[in-house]
C-alpha cells in the first residue's frame, strides 16, 4: 500500500478489505501475506492494525532471544499490559500462547512481519508455530499474520506441502505491484503522458513511485534517485536480487541479455555464455519470482506445444535498470549521470513510453474491455505489430486487436495488412479497439471500437 504526505492510501483498497474481512470473521485465522521488497506489505498491515486490537512486530536479523524480547515489547505496547514487563518467554510457543490467553474472546491481530528473519535465527520456528496452532491457536480469538519479503522462502518453507505449517493457513495473498492505472495517482498534477512514462521507468512498486517528487521533472527525479550512487533507487535492483538469490551473478547476466533484446533461450544462453539447459534453469527461477515472463503469441495455433515463446523482463523498473543503468554504472559512479541521461536515457523515452502504453492497453483489455465488447476476455497478450500492440480472445473465440491511434493514423496500410493476417487467425471475427491517451488521469485511455471494414 502506498501513501503520500497528507493524502489517503493509493491502491490496495481491495487487499485491505480482504484482510478486514478475515479480521471480522469471528474465527481463528492464520493468514500468510508475502511479496517482493517495497511492494507495500508493511504499510498494508499497519493500516489493518489501526482498525482494532493488534500487536505488530517487525523482525530483525538478530538472535532468536533478541527477537523474542522485541516481540514482548510489541505485546506490551499493543495490549497496554504493564505486567508483561516481568514476563520472560522461553520460546515462541510461550509468547504466542500468552497472546492467545490475553485475546480471550475478543479479536486480537498478531503480525509477525519479515517472518523469514525469525526463521533464520530459529529454524524450528515453523514447527513451533504448527504445534502452538494445533494446541491453542485454532481455538483462540487470534488472527495471526505471517508476512515476508523473501518470496521463495514464503512459498517453499511456509506454504508448500513440505512445510510444517501446510494445511494450517486459513488464507494467503501474494501482494503484487500496483496496476499501471493505479500508479497515475502518484502524479496527479502531471500530464498523463508524463505519468505514463514514469510508470515505464518505475513500474508498479509503491516505494519506488513515492521516491519521484511530483514537483520535479522526470529528468530531475532520475538525477536525484538513480543517476548518482547516493540515490535511493541506484542499487535497489541488486538489493532485491541478493534478497532472493544466493548467487545473483548469472541472473544479472541473463537479465542484461533480456534487456538488450535477447528473447529466445538460445540467444540468451549465447549472450550469457552458458548452455541452453542452464539458461532454462535460471529463467525458471526468474519466472517463479515473476521478474521474467514467457510469452506465447495468441496467433500460435498450438500454444501448449509452442516453440515460438519468447522471454521478457516483466517488471518495468528492473527492465529500466538493466537497459539504462547497469551498462553505465561506471559513468554514474564517476559523477557522469547527466551524460548517461543525455546519451542513453533521454533518446529512449519514446521506446519507454511505447512499452508503458502497451502495459496500459493490456490492463484495459483484462479489466474493462468486456464492457465494450459484451463478452468476457479470457486471454490477453502483447503483439509486436506496427499498429497492433496487443491481442485478446473472448470467451466466444473472437479476436480483439488493440491498435495504437498514433500508429493507426500514421500507417493505415500497415493496419490493413495486419488486420487481414489476424482475421485468418480469428475466423470467428476480429474487432479493433483503437486506443489513445486522454488528458484525464482518472481515465487515462480513450477507446474507440471500430469494425474491420473501417
Amino acid at each position: 500500500m502506498a501513501t503520500l504526505p497528507g493524502s489517503t492510501f493509493i491502491g490496495r483498497e481491495r487487499e485491505l478489505g480482504v484482510l478486514e474481512e478475515f479480521a471480522a470473521s469471528g474465527r481463528p485465522e492464520l493468514f500468510v501475506l508475502y511479496g517482493r521488497r517495497r511492494v507495500g506489505k508493511t504499510e498494508l498491515l499497519q493500516r489493518l492494525c489501526q482498525r482494532g486490537r493488534a500487536v505488530y512486530y517487525l523482525a530483525a536479523q538478530v538472535r532468536d532471544r533478541d527477537n523474542l524480547r522485541g516481540f514482548k515489547a510489541a505485546l506490551q505496547e499493543g495490549l497496554g499490559d504493564p505486567l508483561i514487563e516481568n514476563v520472560e518467554f522461553s520460546d515462541w510457543s510461550a509468547a504466542l500462547g500468552y497472546a492467545a490467553e490475553r485475546a480471550a474472546d475478543e479479536r486480537l491481530i498478531v503480525v509477525l512481519d519479515e517472518f523469514p528473519y525469525l526463521c533464520e535465527a530459529n529454524q524450528g520456528l515453523p514447527s513451533l508455530i504448527q504445534r502452538f496452532w494445533d494446541q491453542r491457536g485454532k481455538n483462540s480469538s487470534l488472527m495471526l499474520v505471517l508476512c515476508g519479503s523473501q518470496v521463495s522462502f514464503m512459498e517453499q518453507e511456509v506454504l508448500a506441502e513440505r512445510s510444517p505449517l501446510f494445511g494450517r493457513r486459513t488464507g494467503q495473498r501474494r501482494l503484487e505491484p500496483l496496476t499501471p492505472s493505479e500508479t497515475l495517482a502518484f502524479f496527479p498534477d502531471w500530464k498523463v503522458e508524463h505519468a505514463v512514462l514514469a510508470y515505464g521507468i518505475l513500474g508498479g512498486m509503491p516505494a519506488y513511485l513515492r521516491r519521484f517528487d511530483p514537483g520535479l521533472s522526470i529528468q530531475e527525479n532520475l538525477a536525484r534517485e538513480m543517476l548518482r550512487p547516493e540515490g535511493y533507487l541506484f542499487d535497489e535492483v541488486q538489493f532485491l536480487l541478493r534478497t532472493e538469490l544466493k548467487n545473483p551473478a548469472t541472473y544479472n547476466s541473463i537479465l542484461t541479455a533480456l534487456a538488450q533484446g535477447a528473447e529466445r533461450v538460445g540467444d540468451i544462453a549465447l549472450s550469457v555464455g552458458v548452455d541452453s539447459t542452464t539458461a532454462n534453469r535460471y529463467l525458471h527461477v526468474l519466472r517463479e519470482l515473476r521478474l521474467v515472463e514467457r510469452e506465447i503469441p495468441l496467433t500460435d495455433p498450438d500454444p501448449l506445444r509452442s516453440r515460438r515463446g519468447t522471454y521478457r523482463i516483466s517488471d518495468r523498473f528492473i527492465a529500466f535498470h538493466f537497459r539504462h543503468l547497469q551498462p553505465h554504472l561506471s559513468l554514474i559512479e564517476a559523477g557522469r549521470g547527466s551524460r548517461v541521461f543525455e546519451e542513453f536515457i533521454h533518446p529512449d523515452f519514446e521506446y519507454l513510453a511505447e512499452e508503458s502504453f502497451t502495459e496500459f492497453l493490456c490492463e484495459h483489455l483484462r479489466r474493462e474491455a468486456a464492457e465494450i465488447l459484451g463478452e468476457e476476455v479470457v486471454e490477453v497478450g502483447r503483439h509486436g505489430g506496427e499498429t497492433v500492440r496487443a491481442l485478446a480472445r473472448t470467451s466466444e473465440g473472437r479476436g480483439i486487436a488493440a491498435v495504437a491511434r498514433r500508429a493507426y493514423k500514421a500507417a493505415p496500410g500497415a493496419l490493413e495488412r495486419e488486420s487481414k493476417l489476424l482475421e485468418q487467425v480469428f475466423p470467428k471475427g476480429l474487432t479493433q479497439l483503437v486506443y489513445s491517451l486522454s488528458e484525464d488521469s482518472a481515465k487515462p485511455l480513450e477507446v474507440e471500437r471500430v469494425s474491420p471494414a473501417r
